[in-house]
C-alpha cells in the first residue's frame, strides 16, 4: 500500500513527463543519493572505497556512455577501453602542459578529445553495422594502443607509457583521501546521469531508439541516420572520455596502455548486457555485478571461516561468477534493470495482480 499512483494527480504537461512520476521513486532517489553522499563518506573504511566503490563509480559512468550507444542507438563498440584511454591522456596533457589549468576543464576537454575519435572511428557505421561495426570499432582499440605506446608526446616523453600526476585541487580545495575522491567521483556520476537520462528522452534520444529497431524504417519517416549514429557516438564518446581520465586522475594516480586494454572494452560491454539495455539504472546495475560480485566471491571463504587455497579460490570465483552470468541471461535476457522494473511493477499493483 506504500506504493501507489493513486491520488497523485498530474494538472501539467511538465508534471506528466518528469523523469519519476510517482512521488516515491522520487523520495527513494533523494534518500540513496542523501546516504551516498552523507552517510557513506562517514561510515566506510577506507579499503572500500579503494577497492570498491571509486571503481564502481567510474565504470558506472563509462557504462552509462556506452550504453547510449549500444543500448539506445543499436551500435555495436569494442573500442571502449580506447575511447577511455583518449580522454585521460588527453586529459593528462591539458592539465600538465597548460599552467593554470583547473581539473574539472582539463577532464571535460578530455572528453572532448574522446568526442573526435569516437566519432572518426564511427563514420563506418553509416555503411556497416552489427558484427562488422564491432570490427571496426575494434581497430581504435588496437590503433590507440599503438599510438600511445609509440607518440611520445602523449606521455611526456616517459620511455615507458607510464605517466602520472599529484595535488590535484578543485576550487582550490585538494584532492587527496580516499572520501574526497569517492565524493568527486560520485558528484560528476550524479550529474552525468541525470544529463544521459533526459538526452535519452528527448528528440535525439527517440531518434537513436528509433535506428536501433529499425534504421530503414526510420530513415522513411525522416530520421537522417548520418546525424543520429554520430551523435550516439560524439554523445557515448565524451562520456566515456570523461569516465577514463577519471579513472586516470582519481582512482590509479597514474595512466599507461594496459590500463586500458581490450579487456576493459569487453568489462564494460559486459556490464552493459547483463545490466540491461537501453536502461541507465542497468548501467549502475551491472557495474556493482561485474565490480562487486568477485570480491564478495573471494572473501566468501574466509567470512565462513573454510580452510581453502588462495589459488583454488580464485579460480572458483571465475567459475561461479560465469555461472551467474549465464544464469541471469538466461532468467531475464533484457538484464538486471529489467528484472528491477518487474518487481516494481508487481509492487504498484499488489496485493491485486492482474
Amino acid at each position: 500500500m506504500l506504493y501507489r499512483e493513486n491520488g497523485q494527480f498530474k494538472t501539467s504537461y511538465r508534471a506528466d513527463q518528469q523523469i519519476f512520476p510517482i512521488v516515491q521513486d522520487r523520495w527513494f532517489l533523494f534518500a540513496l543519493l542523501a546516504f551516498a553522499f552523507g552517510v557513506v563518506p562517514l561510515i566506510a573504511p577506507e579499503y572500500l572505497f579503494r577497492a570498491i566503490l571509486i571503481p564502481f563509480v567510474i565504470l558506472s559512468l563509462a557504462a552509462i556512455g556506452l550504453n547510449i550507444l549500444v543500448g539506445y542507438c543499436g551500435q555495436i563498440s569494442l573500442g571502449t577501453g580506447a575511447f577511455m584511454a583518449v580522454g585521460a591522456y588527453a586529459a593528462y596533457n591539458f592539465h600538465v602542459r597548460i599552467d593554470g589549468m583547473p581539473l574539472i576543464a582539463s577532464l571535460l576537454l578530455g572528453g572532448l578529445c574522446a568526442t573526435g575519435v569516437g566519432v572518426l572511428f564511427g563514420i563506418p557505421s553509416l555503411r556497416i553495422k552489427g558484427l562488422y561495426l564491432a570490427v571496426a570499432t575494434l581497430a581504435a582499440q588496437f590503433f590507440v594502443d599503438w599510438a600511445f605506446l609509440r607518440v611520445k608526446w602523449f606521455t611526456n616523453d616517459s620511455p615507458s607509457g607510464s605517466v602520472g600526476v599529484s595535488n590535484l585541487q578543485v576550487f582550490g580545495m585538494p584532492i587527496e583521501s580516499p572520501v574526497q575522491k569517492y565524493l568527486f567521483c560520485l558528484a560528476f556520476v550524479a550529474v552525468f546521469a541525470l544529463l544521459a537520462k533526459n538526452l535519452v528522452r528527448s528528440a535525439i534520444g527517440r531518434e537513436w531508439m528509433a535506428m536501433r529497431d529499425m534504421d530503414v524504417a526510420a530513415a522513411v519517416i525522416g530520421i537522417r541516420p548520418v546525424y543520429a549514429k554520430l551523435t550516439a557516438f560524439a554523445v557515448s564518446s565524451f562520456i566515456v572520455g570523461v569516465a577514463g581520465a577519471l579513472w586516470g586522475f582519481v582512482h590509479l594516480g597514474s595512466w599507461e596502455p594496459a590500463a586500458f586494454s581490450i579487456d576493459r572494452s569487453f568489462q564494460l560491454l559486459f556490464m552493459v548486457i547483463i545490466g540491461g539495455l537501453g536502461s541507465i539504472v542497468g548501467s549502475f546495475f551491472g557495474a556493482a555485478f561485474i565490480v562487486v560480485l568477485p570480491i564478495v566471491l573471494d572473501n566468501l571463504p574466509q567470512w565462513f571461516g573454510i580452510p581453502i587455497d588462495t589459488a583454488l579460490a580464485s579460480h572458483l570465483t571465475f567459475m561461479i561468477f560465469g555461472v551467474l552470468i549465464v544464469f541471469f541471461l538466461v532468467v531475464e535476457p533484457h538484464g538486471l534493470a529489467r528484472l528491477w522494473a518487474t518487481g516494481r511493477e508487481k509492487l504498484r499493483l499488489w496485493p491485486f495482480p492482474h
